[in-house]
């Protein structure tokens, strides 16, 4: 099957392009990642991105958008939901560019990170995949985490300490009381 694996960053991407590869399946990624903050860390996701996808001979679409602007419209009055927006904003142009370019099916490396929310990809991406008449292929690639830490450090791939948002940078950072 052909599919279209959304890209959050090179290091996740690793594990499942080689296990959809592994199953037989022709995999060609999408980077869209128009929340990342700041703009330097969007930059080296962006380029790790570029480095993953040439030193594992993918193609890969890169929509080079950076919307900070329109990520804090869209959150900053319920902060608490922004994972909602940002996986349903990312999935949907990954079903659209899935749509578009003729693939079997999409699916998002977002689903091999221990710290996402797979109920809320899973669901968003099947309503996607129905809008746009291009399956979601849900696969739990979180027992390979291990596993894709130690091939991204042995490709010498920038590994990134926060999920990409401002939130996230927050709460990855700030400690309160601390001074």
């Amino acid at each position: 099957m052909r599919i279209l694996l959304h890209i959050c960053c090179g290091p996740c991407a690793l594990y499942p392009l080689r296990t959809l590869r592994a199953a037989g399946h022709d995999v060609s990624g999408f980077f869209y990642n128009h929340n990342i903050h700041p703009y330097q860390e969007y930059a080296r996701r962006r380029d790790a991105a570029l480095q993953m996808a040439e030193q594992e001979n993918m193609p890969l679409i890169l929509r080079d958008d950076y919307d900070l602007e329109g990520f804090l419209a869209h959150v900053a009055a319920e902060p608490q939901d922004r994972c909602s927006y940002c996986y349903t904003s990312r999935l949907k142009a990954t079903a659209q560019a899935a749509a578009e370019a003729g693939f079997e099916a999409f699916t998002a490396s977002l689903l091999y990170s221990r710290y996402q929310k797979h109920d809320q990809i899973k669901t968003s991406g099947e309503q996607l995949g129905s809008e746009f008449r291009v399956p979601f292929y849900y696969h739990d690639f979180r027992p390979g985490w291990q596993e894709g830490i130690k091939a991204s450090k042995e490709l010498g791939l920038y590994r990134q300490q926060y999920c990409g948002c401002i939130y996230s940078e927050k709460e990855r950072y700030w400690r309160k009381g601390e001074e």
